[in-house]
């Protein structure tokens, strides 16, 4: 069965990309929790900086301009820190996270329904490689960026190659409907 690649590699990619999800929990929750602390220790040193309308408790004397910007820039940095540990955290889930479930789930219907279809090998052979190759090359190369920080995957996508992955699984969805609107049988088919 030519479809059968696709089903054992979309549930092996499938335990990958799920694994994603503990170990954005352990690797950057820490970060979002640390940043949203500092946040709000700096933001809460403000407020009541400016409840006490901007006395200095050690000094009883009004701040000078300085003192209360330098306080100000401190709660920008926290406020822009918070906001970076997010968009890391978000960018895992949203990328390789996501796509990487998706194109499992996808190798696995098409796997299936190569099994379903009777049209030549070679025909099923290249919507079969379409798909693996299109997961590989488009939530794969996002994991490599995304989740490990590796630059040559992030050259990659931002380079015009960066499409070939998503353009095969685009083909891979053509060519299936294709071979589904030409042998589906509904049944198990020999190769």
């Amino acid at each position: 069965m030519v479809g059968k690649k696709n089903v054992v590699f979309g549930f092996l990619y499938l335990v990958l990309t799920a694994a994603l999800g503990p170990y954005m929990v352990v690797s950057l929750s820490q970060s979002l929790t640390d940043a949203g602390g500092k946040k709000q220790e700096v933001l809460g040193e403000i407020q009541l900086m400016k409840s006490n309308q901007f006395m200095s408790e050690e000094t009883l004397e009004t701040m000078s301009g300085a003192q209360i910007a330098k306080k100000n820039t401190d709660g920008l940095l926290a406020i822009n820190g918070l906001i970076n540990a997010e968009m890391a955290f978000d960018q895992v889930k949203a990328n390789p996270h996501a796509h990487g479930n998706l194109e499992s789930l996808l190798n696995i219907a098409a796997g299936l329904v190569l099994g379903l279809v009777a049209v030549s090998a070679a025909f099923k052979q290249l919507i079969s490689w379409c798909f693996i190759l299109g997961a590989l090359l488009h939530s794969g190369m996002l994991y490599l960026r995304d989740a490990f920080g590796l630059g040559w995957a992030a050259a990659w996508l931002e380079s015009p190659l960066g499409f070939i992955g998503p353009l095969l699984i685009l083909l891979g969805l053509l060519l299936a409907g294709i071979a589904a609107w030409a042998g589906y049988r509904g049944e198990p088919v020999r190769d």
